[in-house]
Formats: C-alpha cells, sequence, structure tokens
C-alpha cells in the first residue's frame, strides 16, 4: 500500500485509537531490529501467511533507507522449486537467539507446535513481537502485541493491546498501517534527482495497478 492509500486509510481511522497503536507497535519493531542490525523474522500460522507484510517492509526497508526492516519470511509449507525468499522453512526458527526478532502475524489461534517454537525462540533471548486476533497464549509469549479481534471477539491477556476505538479494523488493514509507520520518521537514503524520479514513478504504478495475487 503507498503513502497515498495510507494517508487515507488514517484519515478515515481519524478520531479512532488505531493510528497510534500502530505506530507504537512499529516504533518497537524499528527499536528491536535496528539496533542489533536487522534478523527479523516474519511468521504467520499455518492457515494465514503474511506474505503481503513482508513486501511491505520489504518496500519500507528501501525507501526510508532501514535494511534492517526486510524481514526474513519463515513459511510452514515450502513447496520445491519456489525463489529463495520463499523457500525458508520453521527449522529456521530454531537458529534464533539474543538480537533476533521474532514477529508472529495470527488472526487466528496460534497451533501449539508454533506457539512452542514461538516460546523457544524467547527462551534464546530473541524479541517477540505479535500481531494477532486476540490470542491469549500468544499475548503472553510476546514482549509487545497489537491485537486486532474479530466481530465478537474480546480482549485477550497478557502483553496485547486492543485500543477501545469502536470502529472495526481487520488484521491486513493493521499490517498496512503497522509496515508505512515502521518506515517513517528515518533519515532516508541518500538519494539523487534520478532515484526520486524513479521512486515517483514506483508509487504512480501502484496507484493505478491491481494489488498482486502473489507476493
Amino acid at each position: 500500500m503507498d503513502a497515498v492509500r495510507v494517508a487515507l486509510l488514517r484519515e478515515v481511522l481519524a478520531g479512532t485509537q488505531w493510528p497510534a497503536a500502530a505506530r507504537r507497535f512499529a516504533g518497537s519493531l524499528r527499536r528491536s531490529v535496528v539496533p542489533a542490525g536487522g534478523n527479523l523474522l516474519l511468521v504467520g500460522t499455518e492457515q494465514y501467511e503474511p506474505w503481503h507484510l513482508a513486501a511491505h517492509l520489504v518496500d519500507e526497508a528501501a525507501w526510508s533507507g532501514l535494511p534492517e526492516l526486510a524481514p526474513t519470511l519463515v513459511r510452514h509449507h515450502v513447496r520445491a522449486g519456489e525463489p529463495p525468499h520463499l523457500s525458508v522453512g520453521l527449522s529456521r526458527l530454531e537458529a534464533v537467539r539474543r538480537g533476533h526478532t521474532l514477529l508472529v502475524v495470527a488472526p487466528e489461534r496460534p497451533g501449539a507446535g508454533l506457539l512452542e517454537r514461538v516460546h523457544d525462540a524467547r527462551r534464546a533471548g530473541a524479541t517477540v513481537l505479535a500481531l494477532d486476533g486476540g490470542d491469549p497464549d500468544l499475548g503472553t509469549l510476546a514482549h509487545e502485541a497489537l491485537s486486532v479481534p474479530g466481530p465478537g471477539s474480546r480482549s485477550g491477556s497478557g502483553s496485547g493491546s486492543v485500543p477501545d476505538s469502536g470502529a472495526e479494523l481487520d488484521l491486513d488493514t493493521m499490517q498496512h498501517l503497522v509496515s508505512a509507520a515502521a518506515g517513517e520518521n528515518s533519515l532516508p537514503a541518500q538519494r539523487g534527482p534520478r532515484r526520486f524520479r524513479d521512486r515517483l514513478a514506483r508509487l504512480a504504478d501502484q496507484l493505478t495497478a491491481p494489488p498482486p495475487s502473489r507476493w
């Protein structure tokens, strides 16, 4: 999602706590990965793969001059022949240590296997962040969590926060807000006139292009 669409989304959500909540969470993400020099791992559930968030963070990393924001997408199922950036399996989580950040995106309740891996990652010293639907177990494991409960859901416990905004929001929309906020308020990479024109051209292309069907 480009800057124009994010600005429109924030305007729609003005008066709610969602934009501020997204910025707080994005600030935690940046503080965990930038001083450590990167090592951001992004994982979803077996049913939900956050490839769209991964793509947006890659874009924000390039545009903001913060390469540390570019994540490694960790997948539950890797098919033969897929490109390298889509070929990192769950075994990658076994190598996490202090200085790594694990961002978990879970619209629905994570399986016991994923929760166990997240628990092991935290014990190994990794910083655990969660964007979720209010699962109390994941909220307890995360150092910081931002929960977006689905319709009819109630706030979970643990370290997660659920803004009392009165406005319905889905987790996909929150991911757009978080990824955009993560690249804000940073010193941009040095860009000559050509790089600036190239970025404007990319933004224009995104405004007119349909959303991608696959990262």
